[in-house]
């Protein structure tokens, strides 16, 4: 399967890919969830000015659970059915929550990287009748701009020299090994298909080469 064109860009309101990107740690402050209490720290990333956010719980030192997140205003925050993006997010602060330590970087690059404006340009495109990837495309797009690049450096930065690695995501797999950071295990983060994001979880499949083999 081929590998995103993650050089593609729009003259219109794209988010700047990371490229060799150095973050700064900002501040942190402690956040109690549903799912225990957790330390935000938060990150300044240089030559974008994005901030990216660690939630982590317990020593994470050397080995650690870990999720590295995308942000998704409408899945994370609104509950959209249309991805799986919410119920990820939870699962992992659920599982993290059980164990009693880990990580979840979440990093601000809404809409595999294109912005929340083209992600709802795209949304329309999609009902229309396009996949999640011809709709990026459409719009002038790659069909995946994120760089996993400074999830690497804020693992660094808690000391985090290894991880199991919460997704279905394998470029994430692989960003993370090319930094020197250990994935000793790929966990799985199944979700719920139904039928708004049945066509959103095929597509990310057999387009994006995402481990989603609960589909049938």
């Amino acid at each position: 399967m081929s590998t995103p064109d993650t050089d593609k860009k729009s003259p219109i309101d794209a988010l700047t890919p990371v490229s060799a990107a150095l973050v700064e740690f900002q501040a942190e402050a402690r956040v109690p969830t549903e799912h225990g209490s957790f330390t935000m720290k938060l990150f300044r990333e240089e030559g974008t000015g994005r901030e990216h956010i660690a939630m982590v719980m317990g020593d994470v030192k050397g080995s650690a659970l870990v999720r590295v997140h995308s942000e998704c205003m409408t899945g994370d925050v609104f509950g959209s059915l249309r991805c799986d993006c919410g119920p990820q997010l939870q699962f992992a602060m659920s599982e993290i929550g059980k164990k009693g330590s880990g990580v979840v970087v979440y990093l601000r690059q809404e809409g595999r990287g294109i912005g929340l404006a083209n992600k709802l340009r795209a949304y329309q495109l999609q009902d229309q009748g396009m996949d999640t990837v011809e709709a990026n495309e459409h719009l002038g797009f790659a069909a995946d701009l994120r760089n996993f690049d400074v999830a690497a450096q804020i693992l660094d930065f808690l000391g985090v020299s290894s991880v199991k690695l919460m997704t279905n995501n394998p470029r994430k797999v692989d960003t993370l090994a090319k930094h020197g950071v250990k994935v000793e295990e790929r966990v799985p983060v199944r979700s719920e298909v139904q039928s708004e994001n049945e066509r959103y979880l095929g597509t990310k499949a057999r387009k994006l080469g995402h481990h989603i083999d609960w589909l049938g």
